[in-house]
């Protein structure tokens, strides 16, 4: 069977890579061959790790349009499904001249400034080259030629969740877009509580003086799976927003999510029964919702476990997101 390569360019795990990962398993388990490749060989990553634990296949290149376009030719997959500005660009400028099917998919809320605007204008202007698909309505009005809209999503576990301890954490990239900074002004607003924070990047020594002590932080992880269970509400404190996969991850688990509502989390997030949403920006308005958690009986707080975990498990479960992939991928040439 013909393989279907997934590209990204990546040197640290973050929601791009863990969608990757997700969508590979879901491909594998759907009967399809999958093989995710990394445009460039920054060196060990744990996305190989957690794919190797998958028995998925991998390959790391060496980076550039020539290396892309000479193992496109020795191999010729059925569709290149890109992942990320420059693994978008770089995949049609390679793949299409050869006939090769592209497909594209759009993670990013943010807007970004600099070089990186420089990609995504590029990036969504050249994108009328291949399908493209955005994982949240945000996302998808800023495409000029249109797409399909298909949320992210996550393999869910089988059993009702209990609730966690009363911990609060942010999960994701310590960098301004991701707003870690604005974690640590939350945790100064409520004394009460307990918070950590799982992430690298950038900006962690500039958060971890900002935190005060404040937070726990516990650095970067291969994956959240083994986490889950000592966090009791996921706080999403970013400045933009698709649909992250730490959201569902954690619902899923049983995780509630206080955020800003920004991107597709108003669509994920039913106000006091799921979790909360503040105005974007707000600190002291996302403090009053997690204090508001923090009072809940532990009764109650099962309950908006448990409602999170049915909410992921109808909408955005692994099962429907792969079937909405598939149905865009050329079809199988016999």
């Amino acid at each position: 069977m013909q393989e279907v390569w997934l590209l990204l360019d990546s040197r640290r795990l973050g929601g791009i890579e863990t969608h990757v990962a997700e969508l590979a398993a879901g491909l594998a388990e759907a009967g399809e061959n999958p093989r995710v490749l990394f445009l460039t060989d920054y060196g060990p990553h744990p996305l190989r790790v957690r794919l190797d634990d998958l028995h998925i296949a991998w390959e790391a290149l060496a980076g550039g349009l020539t290396a892309l376009r000479r193992r496109l030719a020795a191999g010729r997959p059925r569709v290149l499904h890109t992942h990320g500005y420059k693994a978008n660009i770089a995949g049609r400028l390679a793949a299409l001249p050869g006939g090769v099917p592209v497909v594209a998919t759009y993670h990013a809320g943010e807007r970004p400034a600099g070089r990186l605007a420089v990609y995504d204008v590029l990036d969504r202007y050249t994108s009328f080259a291949g399908r493209r698909i955005a994982v949240s309505r945000p996302i998808l009005a800023r495409l000029p030629f249109g797409g399909t809209l298909i949320p992210n999503f996550v393999a869910v576990p089988p059993d009702p969740p209990q609730a966690g301890p009363t911990v609060v954490a942010f999960v994701g990239r310590m960098s301004a877009e991701k707003g870690p900074d604005q974690f640590c002004t939350l945790a100064s607003l409520l004394p009460q509580a307990q918070f950590a924070a799982y992430g690298d990047g950038p900006m962690l020594a500039e958060v971890q003086r900002l935190s005060a002590g404040r937070v726990d932080f516990k650095g970067a992880v291969a994956g959240m799976q083994p986490h889950w269970r000592d966090i009791g509400l996921l706080a999403i404190t970013s400045r933009g927003e698709g649909l992250p996969l730490a959201a569902l991850e954690a619902m899923a688990h049983g995780v509630p999510v206080a955020s800003f509502a920004l991107g597709g989390l108003p669509d994920l997030i039913e106000e006091g029964r799921t979790g909360y949403l503040a105005p974007p920006g707000d600190i002291p308005a996302l403090a009053e919702a997690v204090a508001r958690w923090l009072a809940l009986a532990p009764q109650a707080r099962t309950a908006m476990a448990q409602a999170g975990w049915q909410a992921v498990r109808a909408r955005y479960g692994r099962q429907a997101g792969i079937a909405a992939v598939r149905a865009l991928y050329p079809p199988v040439q016999s």
